[in-house]
């Protein structure tokens, strides 16, 4: 329990004058259950222990008291944590070890379970599945998960369906899938968690169809996320969105990614902000397909093959900020998606790029949409340097492209094409300043070349 609850509690306390001495009778009358003392459980001892776990979790939610765990192992599986519940181990040295092919524990349609201090882990996550997760969460709410390990699974570590809970500060490592998958939420919260070395995504927030999720992906450190299912992005990515309206990824490190350090896939009114992203495989932070209402601010990229994309204006995809953001060091290709162009910011569609810092870019540090997929575009004070084309803007006249205006912007000495008009990948304005009036959509004034 956090110093902030501890105080509230300690102030309706005091407001209620004589509950104080109640409640600290009514807690001296019901002490913890020692799993070991008062049910036999055995750590380290030898066989399943399933049955007698179930017994001890069973009465613990029924008298409405915690359940201690001592340090060690216990064999399980399939056990179900019922509505209530408050677990505690001892964090780091109480194990819970079940077959890779079966789940560990299920939380299903209850409300107010606790676990902290509990290290999931499958033997061998090998053989014919019948789980999602080691950890399976369905239809419930006031879930928290607090100080738990979750290793070697051969799906997902936690993967939670219709619910609302809190995961913080646990561990993750070593997923088929990923470290924590949410379908359908309603509000989680995954915050100061630590992942590394999942096969096909960090954490991952989505929908079976678009709508309001509101989950809250905070100050956690993501490492090394592979995309063995392969793909062009569903795979490969830190932290995933798809389908799920109102998220927040703030204030996260994440590094080594196959792909993505954060993908937004149709998501609406989506907020990815603070975020440092290190060594991305593909394009660092994505707002693709049919997104609408994006903020993308104040980011750290620090090496990608594209730095950040707001694309898919033919899917729908539009409406964004992009401000603030420091994006450096892409590299000249993608070795996991041949088709990715080293860009620094790309947007399509009813977006603002303004007051970004771009940095060595063997390719565009900023481009204004591609081929006739453009439309409303501000790119204003930017500041563009060590780049082989400042800024670009796409000047196809196909289809009545929409406005984009370049202004304000500073592009430093050395870049052979400062402001650049493109048809597809071919240049045909090297100085759109001066040939911006061949193009009634395209406004180019006061910008400051180095």
């Amino acid at each position: 329990m956090s110093t902030l609850i501890n105080r509230r509690h300690l102030l309706g306390g005091l407001a209620a004058g004589l509950a104080m001495p109640a409640i600290a009778t009514a807690a001296r009358a019901a002490p913890p259950i020692d799993a070991a003392a008062d049910f036999g459980l055995e750590a380290n001892g030898s066989g399943d222990q399933s049955e007698v776990f179930q017994r001890a979790l069973n009465a613990a939610a029924e008298d409405g008291r915690p359940l201690l765990l001592t340090a060690g192992g216990f064999d399980v599986q399939n056990l179900e944590f019922p509505n209530g519940l408050h677990l505690i181990g001892a964090p780091g040295h109480t194990l819970l070890t079940a077959p890779g092919h079966v789940r560990l524990g299920h939380i299903g349609d209850a409300a107010g379970v606790i676990i902290e201090g509990i290290v999931f882990q499958a033997n061998a996550p090998e053989g014919e599945l019948q789980v999602r997760g080691l950890l399976e969460i369905e239809g419930s709410s006031g879930v928290t998960l607090r100080q738990c390990g979750f290793y070697n699974g051969a799906t997902n570590g936690v993967a939670t369906t219709t619910s609302r809970l809190t995961i913080e500060d646990c561990d993750f490592e070593g997923f088929k899938q990923a470290a924590i998958h949410s379908e359908d939420g309603e509000g989680i919260i995954v915050r100061g968690n630590r992942v590394a070395k999942c096969d096909n995504a960090g954490i991952r927030i989505w929908r079976t169809s678009s709508g309001s999720d509101g989950s809250i992906v905070s100050g956690n450190h993501i490492e090394h996320v592979d995309f063995a299912d392969g793909g062009n992005g569903q795979n490969g990515n830190g932290i995933s969105i798809f389908q799920a309206d109102e998220v927040i990824v703030s204030d996260n490190h994440i590094s080594d990614c196959a792909f993505s350090a954060v993908r937004v896939n149709a998501g609406k009114d989506c907020q990815i902000r603070g975020n440092t992203c290190i060594n991305s495989g593909e394009v660092a932070i994505f707002s693709e397909f049919g997104f609408s209402g994006s903020v993308i601010a104040d980011n750290i990229v620090d090496g990608a093959a594209t730095g950040i994309s707001i694309t898919n204006l033919d899917s729908g995809g539009h409406l964004a900020t992009c401000t603030g953001n420091i994006v450096r060091n892409i590299t000249p290709g993608s070795a996991n998606n041949p088709d990715t162009q080293p860009v620094g910011i790309y947007a399509e569609a009813d977006a603002v790029v303004s007051g970004n810092t771009v940095d060595n870019v063997p390719g565009v540090g900023i481009a204004a949409g591609y081929g006739p997929f453009v439309r409303n575009v501000a790119v204003t004070g930017n500041v563009v340097t060590g780049t082989m084309i400042g800024i670009a803007v796409s000047v196809v006249q196909e289809k009545s492209p929409g406005p984009v205006r370049v202004s304000g912007n500073i592009v430093g000495s050395g870049t052979a094409h400062p402001i650049a008009g493109l048809e597809w990948e071919k240049i045909v304005s090297e100085d759109l300043a001066k040939d911006a009036a061949k193009y009634p959509n395209v406004t180019v004034s006061d910008n400051t070349i180095g």
